[in-house]
């Protein structure tokens, strides 16, 4: 099964903010989440709070996303940078 791989406005903002400082790390970014798409709760993604919530690191970067087996969609909520 293939999930759809759907962008808030709000991350997808973000993801634009930092491409001007860090586009190797939004690469690695988006092929995390590509990834998800085939396989939604990868062994380092972890819960958070409902069942259907997920965080994925990815270098300095966090993503958020909800994953909806009903519908087959994986909605990416947020991104934000870590602070070092």
């Amino acid at each position: 099964m293939t999930y759809e791989i759907i962008w808030e406005p709000r991350a997808t903002n973000a993801a634009v903010r930092f491409l001007k400082d860090d586009p190797t790390g939004l690469a690695a970014v988006y092929e995390a989440v590509d990834t998800l798409a085939t396989q939604p709760r990868p062994a380092h993604s972890t819960p958070y709070g409902s069942q259907d919530v997920r965080r994925l690191h990815v270098g300095d970067y966090r993503v958020m996303y909800k994953i909806d087996d009903g519908v087959i969609h994986i909605l990416v909520t947020s991104l934000g940078r870590i602070p070092r």
